[in-house]
């Protein structure tokens, strides 16, 4: 006996896959979503002490940042993308603060007198500490306000503090 299933309706084939690639997304959250958590205070810091720097005038909104792509210690795991991301949206959502755009080679020469390149620098600052519960890593950023085709730094400041290893 030859039993003959009747296909199924192009409707309901789509509905079913979208049913199923909508199951996989919730199952799984994605890495990301954890680092721009782990990262968001750190961001929030460093737009605190970028926009008090005594080097940039007032009004902050006068003024443009050229965020220089992050030099990042490959120990601590972090992406160089995913940190510039963090600096970019602490910066943007700080009430009055200034224009920022991504710095390239190509804005190296001269620019206004209201642009200033953030430089920045993520070194881990010893090694990784182990507590019963979780593992935690030391860093070090590092922040320079310069004027776009110099290298004298008009301003530099220090953060210290410890990553969650298991937010990464």
């Amino acid at each position: 006996m030859n039993a003959r299933v009747a296909p199924l309706p192009t409707t309901l084939r789509l509905a079913l896959l979208m049913a199923l690639l909508l199951a996989g997304c919730v199952s799984a959250p994605e890495r990301p979503e954890t680092l721009r958590q782990a990262l968001f205070g750190l961001g929030a810091v460093a737009a605190e002490r970028v926009l008090a720097a005594p080097a940039l005038p007032s009004p902050k909104t006068n003024q443009v940042l050229l965020l220089a792509t992050p030099e990042v210690d490959p120990s601590l795991g972090i992406d160089q993308a995913r940190l510039r991301e963090s600096l970019t949206r602490a910066l943007l959502g700080a009430p009055g603060g200034p224009q920022v755009l991504n710095w390239s080679d190509a804005m190296s020469e001269g620019g206004g007198d209201n642009q200033w390149r953030l430089e920045s620098r993520l070194d881990a600052e010893g090694p990784r500490l182990t507590l019963s519960d979780r593992d935690l890593l030391p860093y070090r950023l590092t922040l320079a306000l310069r004027r776009p085709g110099s290298e004298e730094a008009l301003w530099t400041t220090d953060i210290s503090g410890a990553l969650d290893a298991s937010a990464l």
